[in-house]
């Protein structure tokens, strides 16, 4: 990631195809020392390629996976129950404190 991070770096930057030098000098700048094959196995699979044709087609297919979906709809419902579980939630707070005194069945940390 952190290659890729670097060459959409210098890509956003200007340079419309950063060389192996320039991601490693990107990296260096911050501390981050950089594997030859990794960087050389990045730049060979961006080769010849438009990288806003390539984040456009990952959108595409990131689209189509399902994400929050489930979520948003259990929100909605929990909106709706909110009112009830109100009143629920009154009375639970008496129950919780009769169950804590005796959890600790007159046994103290410290007696």
């Amino acid at each position: 990631m952190k290659y890729l991070a670097a060459y959409l770096l210098l890509t956003s930057a200007g340079n419309a195809s950063p060389s192996a030098e320039d991601i490693t000098a990107v990296l260096s700048s911050v501390g981050i020392e950089s594997e030859e094959d990794r960087l050389a196995s990045l730049l060979s699979e961006l080769e010849g390629k438009d990288i806003n044709e390539l984040i456009a087609a990952g959108s595409e297919k990131l689209a189509s996976v399902p994400t929050g979906g489930a979520v948003a709809a259990a929100a909605g419902g929990a909106a709706a129950a909110a009112p009830a579980e109100a009143a629920e939630e009154e009375a639970a707070p008496a129950e919780e404190e009769k169950e804590e005194s005796d959890d600790d069945m007159g046994f103290g940390l410290f007696d």
